[in-house]
C-alpha cells in the first residue's frame, strides 16, 4: 500500500476537503483508495458499519473513496467534554475520559493503535490518503506526536502541506511551518498546495516562484475558493442559510458541546427554510420550530440552556402553539430527570430536565453505536401524509430513556425483522423527539415535519443530502483535476519519500 499524507499550516487550512477530493479523483481513476486520520479531535462523529465511532470527516472521505466507513480510518478520536478534557475513543470504542496532561502520556499507547490500523489497511487498499491534524509545527505537541510528522516518520510516507490563502499570510505560513520542522521532516515534505484563492492567478505567480526558490519545494497547485461548497463539516458549525423568503423558521440553540450538527445540513440547504443557530445572549423567540440538538455533555449543556433563559422561552413558545423537537441529547433534555449514577458526565447524580415529557434518562457506561433503518408511520405526527416513510440514520448516545411518554413513539427501528419503538410524540402533538441522528437526510421525513408545521405545497423539492453530497464531491474532484499537478502528485505517491522534487 502506498501512502500520502496531507498536512496543513493551520486548522481549517483545507486538509479534510483536499483528502476527500483526492480520494474521489483516485477512485475515479480506478484505484482502490482509503482515507485515514491517525488522530482526530471533533464532536461531529459517524457510526461505521463495523459498529464503531469515527470522525465525520473520515466518514465523508470514505464516501468520496466509495468504500464503507470502518474504524481503522480514524483509530483515535478525541471528543472534548470540557476545556481541558476529552473522551478518548480507540478503534471506535470509548475507553475513558482523560485530561490533556494524562493523554499526553498516553500517546505512546495510542500510536500503537494507529500503526495497527495502518497495517490492517495495507492489506486491503492500493493507496492510503492521510489527513494530518492542526499543524505539524506545534512545538508544544511535538513529543510523541502521532497526528502529523510522528506518524509520517513511523510509516515513512511523503507529505504535502496545504495552506489557506484566504486568511492571509500564506507564504509566512508555509515557510514558517517548514522552518520549524526537523531536517528529516523537511525532506519528507514534497510540495505545497495553496487553497481558497480568489482573483487573478497571474498576480500570485511571482510569489509562487519566490516560494519554490526559497524552499526548494514545488507548488503542486492553487485551488480556487469554492463558493457554496456544501460538504459535511469536521467540527465548525456552518453559517445560517439566510433565506429571504422562507416559509418556516427553525432555531437551534448553539450549545457549548453540541455534537453532530451535520443533522441540520439538509435543513440549512433548503430554499424554503430559514435555519438559525441561536448563540449565547440571543433569543429563541420568533421560531416556528425549536430543535434541541445532540450534545457530548448533556448535563452541562442543559445547565447552559437554562442559564440563558431558553427554558422559559421554550415554555412560552409551546404555550403560543409552537413546535419543539429533540434529537439524541436534546431528546434526553426534554424529560423530567437525567440520572448520572456512574458520573459519566459530571459529579452530580441527577439533574432536572426541561420537564416537557414524562420520561427519565439514566446515563450508562456503555455507549450505543449503530447504523439503523426506521419507519415513520403516516399518522405519526398530526395525521399528515398518506404513506409511511422509511429512513436511515445512526445512534450515538450514552443513556437509556424510560417512561410513559415513550408509549407514543415517533419512529420504529427495524432490527432483526422486528420493530423497536424510538423517541416519542407529545399528547398535544407539539413535541417530537428521537435518538436518531441523520433524521433529515432523506427527503420524506423532512416533508412530514414541514407538514407537521403546516407547510404544504413546497415550491422547490426537498433536497436529498446524499445526492447533494455526491454532486459536491464530483465538483470538488473536477476542480482538483483542473488545478492540481496530478502527474506530480501521482509521482510522489509512487516514489514515496525518495521523490525528487520536480520544479
Amino acid at each position: 500500500m502506498k501512502t500520502l499524507m496531507i498536512q496543513g499550516t493551520t486548522s481549517d487550512a483545507g486538509k479534510s476537503t483536499l483528502v476527500a477530493g483526492l480520494c474521489r479523483v483516485l477512485v475515479n481513476q480506478g484505484y482502490n483508495v482509503a482515507p485515514f486520520k491517525p488522530q482526530n479531535m471533533a464532536l461531529n462523529s459517524a457510526v461505521t458499519r463495523d459498529g464503531g465511532e469515527i470522525g465525520r470527516a473520515q466518514a465523508l472521505q470514505a464516501i468520496a473513496a466509495k468504500v464503507d466507513a470502518r474504524i481503522d480510518f480514524n483509530p483515535i478520536l478525541l471528543k472534548p467534554n470540557s476545556d481541558t478534557g476529552a473522551q478518548v475513543i480507540v478503534h471506535g470504542k470509548a475507553i475513558c475520559n482523560m485530561e490533556a496532561g494524562k493523554y499526553h502520556d498516553y500517546k505512546k499507547v495510542a500510536m500503537q493503535a494507529v500503526l495497527k490500523s495502518h497495517h490492517r489497511l495495507a492489506n486491503d487498499y492500493d493507496i492510503l490518503m492521510v489527513e494530518g491534524a492542526g499543524s505539524p509545527a506545534e512545538i508544544n505537541l511535538r513529543a510523541h506526536d502521532l497526528a502529523n510528522m510522528g506518524y509520517a516518520e513511523a510509516v515513512d510516507c511523503p507529505v504535502i502541506i496545504v495552506a489557506d490563502i484566504d486568511k492571509g499570510g500564506v507564504f509566512a505560513h508555509l515557510v514558517g511551518t517548514l522552518e520549524l520542522l526537523s531536517e528529516s521532516e523537511q525532506a519528507r515534505v514534497k510540495g505545497f498546495i495553496i487553497n481558497r484563492f480568489r482573483g487573478d492567478i497571474k498576480l500570485l505567480e511571482s510569489g509562487l516562484t519566490w516560494l519554490e526558490k526559497r524552499t526548494g519545494k514545488p507548488v503542486l497547485g492553487v485551488l480556487p475558493y469554492l463558493h457554496d461548497l456544501a460538504l459535511d463539516a469536521e467540527d465548525a458549525v456552518a453559517l445560517n442559510n439566510n433565506v429571504s423568503k422562507a416559509k418556516v423558521k427553525i432555531f437551534v440553540p448553539l450549545l457549548p458541546h453540541m455534537s453532530n450538527h451535520t443533522d441540520f445540513d439538509p435543513l440549512r440547504l433548503q430554499s424554503n427554510i430559514d435555519l438559525q443557530y441561536i448563540k449565547i445572549g440571543e433569543s429563541l423567540k420568533g421560531a416556528d420550530l425549536i430543535i434541541i440538538p445532540g450534545s457530548k455533555n448533556v448535563t452541562s449543556d442543559l445547565q447552559f440552556l437554562k442559564a440563558q433563559g431558553w427554558q422559559q422561552e421554550i415554555n412560552q413558545h409551546l404555550r403560543y402553539g409552537g413546535k419543539v423537537m429533540g434529537i439524541c441529547g436534546g431528546f434526553q433534555m426534554l424529560g423530567k430527570t437525567i440520572y448520572d449514577p456512574h458520573h459519566i458526565e459530571s459529579q452530580v447524580d441527577e439533574i432536572a430536565g426541561l420537564n416537557l415529557l414524562n420520561f427519565t434518562t439514566t446515563l450508562t457506561q456503555q455507549k450505543t453505536l449503530k447504523q439503523v433503518s426506521a419507519i415513520m408511520r403516516s399518522d405519526s405526527i398530526g395525521n399528515v401524509g398518506s404513506n409511511s416513510c422509511e429512513l436511515t440514520g445512526y445512534e450515538i448516545h450514552c443513556g437509556i430513556s424510560t417512561g410513559e411518554a415513550l408509549n407514543h413513539p415517533l419512529l420504529h427501528i427495524i432490527h432483526n425483522n422486528k420493530l423497536i419503538a424510538d423517541g416519542c410524540i407529545s399528547e398535544d402533538n407539539q413535541i417530537i423527539a428521537t435518538y436518531l441522528h441523520g433524521f433529515f437526510d432523506c427527503p420524506e421525513p423532512t416533508i412530514k415535519v414541514l407538514e407537521w408545521l403546516g407547510i404544504n405545497n413546497l415550491e422547490q423539492p426537498v433536497i436529498d443530502i446524499n445526492q447533494h453530497r455526491e454532486v459536491q464531491l464530483e465538483r470538488l474532484a473536477k476542480v482538483c483535476v483542473e488545478h492540481l499537478a496530478l502527474d506530480k502528485i501521482q509521482h510522489i505517491i509512487d516514489q514515496g519519500v525518495d521523490t525528487v522534487p520536480v520544479q
